[in-house]
């Protein structure tokens, strides 16, 4: 009897727990916003985390300087980050470092229209990344979905991502991952930025001057959609635009093309050549040229696993155009490398 007792109460608080995380994911649960600093949230974490995870799972935070404080249930951030963490923890099989950083973040009418749920504004962004196995674009495709799980049968339920999901966009926010088999995954959480009282009335960006140019840009980008939004990006600032679709292409393009002054390529791609060993050989072979690397990695990681070796400023995914066009002047104007 005790033992059927038993049986019946895990049953009940498994039951429990899945209806939760539905409640989550399906944005029914009750949340209790309120003004939230996350640096000191995550830093508050840090021991509970460290309690959690393994001793061979290295944690690091970087926070912005200046962070503005965020519109939300701390208790329900707290669960997503530690989800996150957990996730991260059974991606790193054989140990690895766990990052976690906060940082403003400006959304502007383009970001708009590639996600229509998301409104303009201002927002913090938590980015909690691992250096595991990462996922392959099947799973990152499904990675959302309720019950979706690659762990072993009793290992998981499927909903952790799920409850992330239903739980940033319930709060008005919004969240993406970015994964590459071998090198990790990135996962950053979008949350409404409590704007200063004189600042109320519609969420909006302030204007910026947009910087532009006539100058020969060579964009390497292998995500078809990623690659139309920069060539028209740059297009319409009045650079000339060639693109490619790898590494390998670049390096024909490079060879074939008279006179490029700027390689804009992403950090990881597929085709045998990466974005810093395409940097490398572009200015091995033209020593003038000028590169801006671009990767929707955490910048701390691609760092910390030696992939920026170049001395190129990078430009983080995703970008606004003004991100871009401020960049892509910043690089051109930068001294000839040694």
């Amino acid at each position: 009897m005790k033992r059927l007792a038993d049986d019946i109460c895990s049953a009940g608080e498994r039951g429990a727990e899945l209806t939760q995380r539905l409640l989550a994911f399906s944005r029914k649960q009750l949340l209790r916003p309120v003004e939230t600093e996350c640096s000191k949230l995550v830093e508050s974490m840090h021991k509970l985390l460290r309690r959690t995870l393994r001793e061979d799972i290295e944690i690091s935070t970087h926070f912005d300087p200046a962070p503005r404080q965020a519109f939300a249930d701390p208790v329900q951030l707290e669960s997503a980050i530690l989800n996150l963490a957990l996730n991260a923890q059974d991606a790193m099989v054989s140990g690895g470092r766990l990052t976690i950083s906060t940082a403003n973040a400006s959304l502007d009418v383009g970001d708009h229209n590639t996600h229509p749920d998301v409104g303009p504004g201002e927002y913090i962004v938590i980015a909690v990344t691992d250096t595991g196995s990462g996922m392959p674009k099947r799973v990152l495709e499904r990675a959302f979905g309720p019950f979706f799980t690659t762990k072993e049968v009793g290992k998981g339920s499927g909903l952790g991502l799920s409850m992330v999901y239903g739980f940033v966009k319930q709060s008005n926010g919004h969240v993406t991952i970015y994964s590459e088999p071998g090198l990790g995954t990135t996962v950053r959480i979008y949350l409404p930025a409590v704007l200063a009282k004189t600042q109320s009335a519609p969420l909006a960006v302030e204007k910026e001057v947009v910087q532009s140019g006539s100058e020969t840009v060579l964009v390497v980008e292998d995500d078809p959609f990623v690659r139309s939004y920069a060539v028209m990006s740059l297009e319409s600032l009045g650079y000339r635009v060639i693109s490619a679709v790898d590494g390998k292409e670049a390096l024909q393009t490079l060879a074939a093309a008279p006179h490029i002054d700027l390689l804009f390529t992403d950090v990881v791609m597929p085709g045998g050549v990466n974005g810093w060993e395409l940097a490398g050989l572009a200015r091995k072979a033209r020593p003038e040229m000028r590169v801006l690397l671009t990767s929707g990695y955490a910048l701390e990681t691609l760092v910390a696993n030696g992939h920026v070796q170049q001395a190129a400023p990078i430009l983080e995914k995703p970008y606004r155009k003004a991100e871009l066009a401020r960049l892509v002047r910043e690089a051109l104007a930068a001294a000839v490398p040694v």
